[in-house]
């Protein structure tokens, strides 16, 4: 029997103090029940933002609508932030063009594994307090409208960038969720600090942040078409080549928007081990040279494999022909040579560049 009468409500401080426990620096609830937000996203979605991710326009986009379709007892949505910048320098402060830019989410473990992990010791630790309940877990692989729930939990606003940003310690932050059977005390939604600021709008090279449009909604959106990170990441197959130039020596992911924006300017350092980047601005000339195995090996544990391999090498290219160094062209012309048509023909693009510079 729960020490907590059936009515009664965990309080928000000691979701914050077992939160805290388990290696998380944010932490809140929200009410288990239908967002607004899952209006504008479904306006996102009908204005094809979503590019070629079939993932978030299929049956599961109806799921995302209400977390009760993915736990019918929850009652309430316990919203956690795990920190993961590091002390190394952003990607716009970075001017060696022989290295690749590795998005800072990416430089060490995959992060679905450690939060999981973090959100299991939680589960027990709430347990002890409160008694069997029902739950499920939920790190940005399951259909939830996660920033909305994190904006509600009181965790930070939802900026131009469409990142979550939190007043005290950014936007360097990974999700998770707990859905819960427990009345949780609710937070409320912190104000938007962005302002007149469009730091973020004015940098992004591709001008992927655009107005929506949208009466009474979020008056920015990300248009993952024109997106770096789309193109470097969830892209399969050949990258337009009016915006290859732009992406520069991007080869998984884009920090850009995040890297200019002043509530970044005094982020904290994680202390998570599992964090410690492995895989900083790396060499894009070895990258060019590595193989199929030694790509699944270098990267079992990472968020850059679900580039895959021939994707991976795609951008790499790309990277090595917007640098138009003289030092890129052997790998290059290796490159051209790959049974990979999507790999063949970007490094004949980048190639080109050589020629052209």
């Amino acid at each position: 029997m729960s020490p907590f009468g059936e009515n009664e409500i965990v309080t928000l401080a000691l979701i914050k103090e077992l939160a805290r426990q388990c290696g998380f620096e944010l932490a809140g609830a929200a009410p288990a029940l239908p967002l607004e937000e899952a209006g504008y996203y479904r306006h996102w979605i009908a204005a094809g933002y979503a590019g070629e991710m079939g993932y978030l326009k299929d049956h599961r986009a109806g799921v995302r609508a209400d977390p009760r379709k993915l736990l019918p007892s929850a009652k309430s949505v316990v919203c956690l932030g795990k920190l993961y910048n590091g002390p190394e320098p952003y990607s716009t402060h970075l001017d060696r063009n022989e290295l690749a830019w590795i998005s800072r989410y990416a430089w060490g473990d995959d992060y679905h594994d450690v939060l999981r992990r973090g959100l299991e010791r939680l589960v027990e630790k709430l347990a002890e307090h409160a008694g069997p309940f029902d739950w499920k877990i939920c790190v940005d692989t399951a259909p939830l409208l996660e920033r909305g729930y994190a904006r509600h939990a009181g965790l930070g606003w939802i900026g131009k960038n469409t990142c979550l940003i939190n007043q005290d310690m950014g936007s360097w932050f990974f999700l998770g969720e707990l859905l819960v059977s427990l009345e949780i005390e609710p937070a409320s939604a912190p104000p938007d600090r962005c302002g007149s600021c469009t730091r973020c709008i004015d940098a992004c090279p591709t001008a992927a942040i655009i107005p929506t449009g949208v009466e009474g909604g979020p008056a920015w959106a990300i248009d993952s078409r024109l997106c770096i990170a789309y193109f470097t990441i969830e892209l399969r197959g050949t990258i337009p080549e009016d915006v290859r130039g732009k992406i520069g020596n991007h080869v998984f992911g884009c920090d850009i928007c995040q890297d200019v924006c002043p509530w970044n300017t005094r982020t904290p350092v994680t202390s998570e081990p599992a964090f410690a980047p492995e895989h900083f601005a790396p060499d894009l000339e070895k990258l060019a040279q590595v193989s199929a195995e030694e790509f699944r090996e270098i990267f079992r544990s990472s968020p850059v494999k679900r580039a895959r391999y021939s994707g991976f090498l795609r951008n790499v290219a790309v990277a090595m022909g917007n640098q138009r160094a003289e030092r890129f062209r052997e790998p290059l012309e290796k490159m051209a040579q790959s049974p990979e048509p999507v790999v063949a023909e970007h490094a004949r693009w980048a190639l080109a560049q050589l020629e052209s510079k």
